[in-house]
């Protein structure tokens, strides 16, 4: 049901704007509390695109994005940040004051086995400052994170070489060149980054050579593999088209148009009232070099939106990945893919580029999940502070809804500004429950009475079996009660025993490492998949298997997974396909799709592990 009915009349004075709430769901009585009759705030500025919400603090004049925490409670997350060896590191990102958008944004978090012992190593990206582009500064730099096997990680980014010394933003890990070693692509204000591996423990950036370096501001990007040849594409989206020379009129120069302000206070201006960046599509030609294909795709962004969010994924189920861009204070992106080297745009058609109230929204990050055990990719869009996060169901053939407020996530998640998310089985029961790092871009939050905050906890949404979403508790002293201006995430199983944690980049602060320790004891499968490719045979899979889409049977549920290169914000997921299974001691069947096209069914040897799959060796 729609969570807002608009009428608009257009009248020779202009446009008038009704919103009329439209009914709650019976089972959240108390969202009325919340709302209020205030009129949309789908203002000029373009940030939030919901109705402003009054301030609901705690007895500690807390905003509830602060607080909220309960006593006691199953303990999901433990933040083992400091035990793990990640708090020597800080992310750096401008000035504290946050006088300009660049500053604000944060940066992502890659998941990455860069040497290849089975064990997932984190690959953080740094931001920069104005003092360290004109040579007045250090750098700061970028952390890539070995696992010890022990819990603890080291880092050694500059023994690797990938430390990038540039303002950075997002990652994307994939095997680019299928030598059968992970690469990195990292995206940067300036010039992005290619580091392939050498299989050596060390790394070489070769994206000059390789014609992926681009030059302004990149945010999201993404791994696929569109054509069908065998060799991963590379999709590159841009946000704002930004020039130090010529800043935007900053908050303490006198901002004070309407793309400067929030709430009546001046504030870093942006992304309205500046130049887009647009995307690009990079061809990979098999041979280390890619080519510009934005324009013959169709994927170029001649609408000037500003990108953030980007993830290929089959969200139509016809075996070919489709794109999707989740874009700032501008109408999101879904691009189906043609299968001749080209996109068809269907963003307003499918529903994906608005929310349920006909409203463009502040999108962050992107995440793709069967959350239904019913065969489709469902989206999730994190966006601003004041508004509610959109949930997409795939009602199939690239048609979604928006149905955030059906499942209980929409009233709840309005004064939280939200970023990295996942899809993710935290608790094993088969069903993907839903995690997001949130945190403001604006530090005036806590000065004013905006009933949000800078600093902001995580949320988990616990999936009741397809139906509805229940917000986790946060319990005093978890993870899920730390405070942090969180933006980039990455899930993933880091300690290889079955449970899903999360990786948060904060900005300007430690990264904070959240393991799963959640008491349940239910079965679980994780799947190491590998390409055709790899044998040079043709047509084939890439060789890390990006693109594949798996289904697991058990106890009756058929789950689907993916291998996915990117989503969430400006980050790079574990891509091992995780399974929950419940209750369930055996495996009825696996059935995987491979990119090339083969269905394959396979058998392993038993549950509780992460098992290995070489396309060609099932049925």
């Amino acid at each position: 049901m729609p969570s807002v009915r608009r009428l608009i009349l257009i009248l020779s004075l202009g446009i008038f704007v009704f919103d009329f709430p439209a009914p709650l769901p019976a089972q959240n009585p108390s969202s009325a509390a919340v709302m209020d009759s205030t009129a949309s705030a789908a203002s000029q500025d373009g940030k939030p695109s919901g109705g402003a919400k009054p301030p609901l603090p705690d007895a500690k004049r807390r905003s509830i994005t602060q607080s909220g925490f309960v006593k006691t409670g199953p303990i999901v997350f433990e933040d083992v940040s400091e035990k793990a060896g990640l708090t020597h590191w800080t992310h750096k990102m401008g000035t504290p004051a946050k006088s300009y958008i660049i500053e604000t944004k944060g940066s992502g978090v890659g998941l990455i086995d860069y040497d290849n012992d089975g064990w997932l190593d984190i690959y953080l990206v740094n931001g920069s400052t104005v003092d360290a582009l004109t040579g007045k500064a250090t750098p700061p730099h970028a952390a890539l994170f070995h696992n010890n096997h022990d819990g603890t990680f080291t880092d050694v980014a500059e023994k690797a070489g990938v430390t990038n010394d540039r303002w950075g933003f997002g990652v994307a890990i994939a095997d680019y060149d299928g030598d059968g070693w992970p690469d990195i692509y990292v995206s940067n204000f300036g010039m992005n980054r290619l580091y392939h591996n050498n299989k050596n423990g060390t790394f070489t950036d070769v994206a000059d050579k390789a014609g992926v370096t681009l030059g302004n501001w990149s945010t999201g990007s993404t791994w696929g593999d569109y054509d069908g040849d065998g060799c991963l594409d590379l999709f590159v989206a841009g946000y704002i088209h930004w020039d130090w020379n010529k800043l935007p009129n900053s908050k303490e120069n006198g901002g004070n148009n309407a793309f400067c302000t929030f709430r009546g206070e001046p504030v870093a201006c942006g992304p309205r009232g500046l130049k887009g960046e647009p995307d690009h599509l990079f061809h990979n030609n098999c041979d280390g070099t890619f080519t510009n294909v934005s324009e013959k795709a169709g994927v170029a962004d001649n609408s000037g939106y500003y990108g953030l969010g980007a993830v290929f994924a089959d969200v139509n189920n016809d075996g070919k990945i489709d794109l999707l861009v989740g874009n700032d204070s501008t109408p999101n992106y879904l691009y189906l893919n043609k299968g001749d080297g080209t996109f068809k745009d269907v963003s307003y058609a499918s529903g994906f580029a608005l929310n349920d109230a006909g409203r463009e929204t502040a999108s962050m990050g992107l995440a793709v999940g069967d959350y239904q055990n019913n065969g489709r990719l469902a989206i999730f869009d994190t966006t601003f502070s004041d508004d509610y996060k959109p949930f997409y169901r795939n009602e199939g053939d690239g048609n979604f809804t928006d149905i955030s407020y059906e499942l209980g996530i929409a009233e709840v998640s309005v004064p939280f500004l939200s970023w990295g998310d996942a899809f993710i089985d935290y608790d094993n029961d088969g069903w993907k429950d839903l995690l997001m790092s949130d945190g403001h871009v604006y530090p005036e939050a806590d000065k004013y009475n905006w009933g949000t905050s800078w600093k902001q906890r995580p949320m988990l949404f616990h999936n009741l079996e397809g139906k509805r979403f229940e917000l986790a508790p946060a319990v005093e002293g978890s993870g899920l009660a730390d405070v942090i201006a969180g933006r980039g995430m990455a899930v993933g199983d880091l300690f290889n025993d079955g449970k899903i944690d999360a990786v948060i980049n904060v900005e300007d602060g430690h990264p904070v490492l959240l393991r799963n320790v959640n008491p349940d004891h239910n079965h679980w499968l994780e799947l190491k998949l590998v390409g055709s490719c790899k044998f040079k045979a043709s047509p084939c899979s890439p060789v890390d298997a990006v693109g594949t889409t798996v289904s697991v049977t058990a106890n009756g549920m058929k789950q689907r997974g993916d291998v996915i290169s990117g989503g969430s914000y400006l980050s790079s997921n574990d891509p091992r396909p995780h399974f929950g299974l419940g209750t369930a001691i055996k495996i009825d069947d696996i059935e995987i799709h491979w990119p090339d096209g083969k269905v394959e069914h396979v058998a392993v040897p038993g549950i509780d592990r992460i098992a290995t799959i070489t396309e060609g060796a099932g049925k």
